[in-house]
């Protein structure tokens, strides 16, 4: 059974992005459905790739998924990995596996080696908004636990993202965490998300502010390329759970991160770090670790969430999921049939494949729309006022 046809779909969902879609059809007329990951503004550029690269699977069986992956980074790639390459690659490689388990007759994790639970815990993304205030942004809280949600991150930092921060943004950030904890109750979930951003002696600093909030986790607090960073953060907060893994996209990323010691849990995201071969790698290699795996999702609530939901179903490690829920009501609208999530959890789909499927003339009523003039805006903003004025100031100007 051979790949025939690769066909790829932008998507406005009225948010912050486009999202990227691919349909692999196999000569047999079988098909499966595939996301990449995308930024804001690159969705075009990967899309492009993702083309360009089908040109090099187009004829190959669909069976040899981890085999087409290698000569792709040889002979596509030139050995040369990068978060393009594997969000290009990484929509192509869930699609095959959709249409493998389709052939098979079997819900995906079925055929790789059988559920580890029965249904999977997700958290809350995608619900805040950075030109609220405090007051604000806790009302929202408060509806996402209304909604049924046990869990949701957010970065409670003010923009623009800087290494270096004034004493009076740690003391923002402080008071944003406390207000969350006192209107949400101590049974909640509140995962911190530092988006990189700090240098060491910040993210220590707030991180023991945070502790007397009992916070879920710490995420990334410090830049990933240079992994000591944040294992130095970890050796300075025993106790506070330290993730890391959202930038990290290939497994030698992965190893080094685990060697290092500097994480309690890994995100990677099975859209940009090579599908679901790379995440049962990555999985695999984090178990002896004692590291758990909590995917990270910044994707459709449709494939990007099914994937993730059938990756998480497997692998004895997992923790918890992220789901983007601003992203959920304009992909159910284009699904065949949506994944149900209930008091935080996603019951495993029965059906073959990923159990997922969209209506295509519903996917190509809402095309590509470009975003970038607004996004062009702020960074010019950012680049114009920081060096002349306190970046608190120019960042409350610009809405972040």
């Amino acid at each position: 059974m051979k790949i025939a046809r690769i066909e790829t779909f932008l998507f406005d969902p009225g948010t912050a992005k486009n999202l990227l879609f691919c349909r692999v059809e196999t000569d047999s007329g079988l098909y499966g459905w595939g996301e990449a990951y995308v930024t804001p503004g690159k969705e075009q550029i990967i899309g492009k790739l993702l083309q360009a690269m089908a040109k090099y699977v187009i004829g190959r069986s669909v069976f040899n998924i981890r085999h087409t992956a290698q000569v792709l980074f040889e002979d596509f790639a030139m050995r040369r990995a990068s978060l393009d390459l594997l969000s290009a690659w990484s929509a192509i490689e869930i699609a095959s596996w959709d249409i493998v388990a389709k052939h098979a007759n079997l819900p995906l994790y079925n055929l790789l080696g059988g559920a580890s639970r029965e249904r999977v815990k997700v958290y809350a993304n995608g619900w805040s908004s950075g030109t609220e205030s405090i007051e604000q942004n806790v009302e929202r809280a408060l509806k996402v636990k209304a909604m049924g949600y046990t869990a949701l991150k957010w970065d409670p930092f003010p923009g623009p993202w800087r290494s270096f921060i004034h004493r009076e943004d740690e003391d923002h950030v402080v008071r944003y965490v406390q207000k969350m904890r006192d209107a949400l109750g101590p049974e909640f979930g509140l995962l911190v998300e530092c988006h990189r951003r700090l240098a060491p002696m910040h993210a220590v600093r707030i991180g023991h502010r945070l502790r007397e909030f009992d916070i879920g986790w710490y995420e990334e607090p410090s830049l990933c390329d240079n992994i000591e960073l944040v294992a130095e953060v970890r050796r300075a907060m025993p106790g506070v759970p330290i993730v890391t893994g959202e930038a990290i996209y290939s497994k030698e990323g992965f190893m080094q991160a685990l060697a290092a010691r500097a994480a309690d849990i890994i995100n990677p995201d099975i859209c940009n770090c090579g599908g679901i071969s790379a995440m049962l790698d990555i999985a695999a290699m984090a178990q002896p670790h004692a590291v758990a795996m909590s995917p990270h999702n910044y994707n459709s609530t449709l494939i990007g969430l099914a994937a993730t939901v059938q990756l998480s179903a497997m692998i004895p490690n997992f923790w918890l999921a992220e789901c983007f829920i601003n992203l959920k009501p304009a992909c159910d609208e284009i699904a065949i049939a949506p994944l149900v999530i209930q008091d935080s959890f996603v019951e495993l789909p029965t059906t073959p494949g990923h159990g997922i499927d969209l209506d295509v003339a519903k996917l190509k009523s809402k095309p590509y729309r470009d975003m970038g003039t607004k996004a062009g805006a702020k960074l010019r903003s950012y680049t114009e006022e920081f060096p002349r004025k306190n970046y608190t100031v120019a960042a409350t100007r610009t809405g972040f």
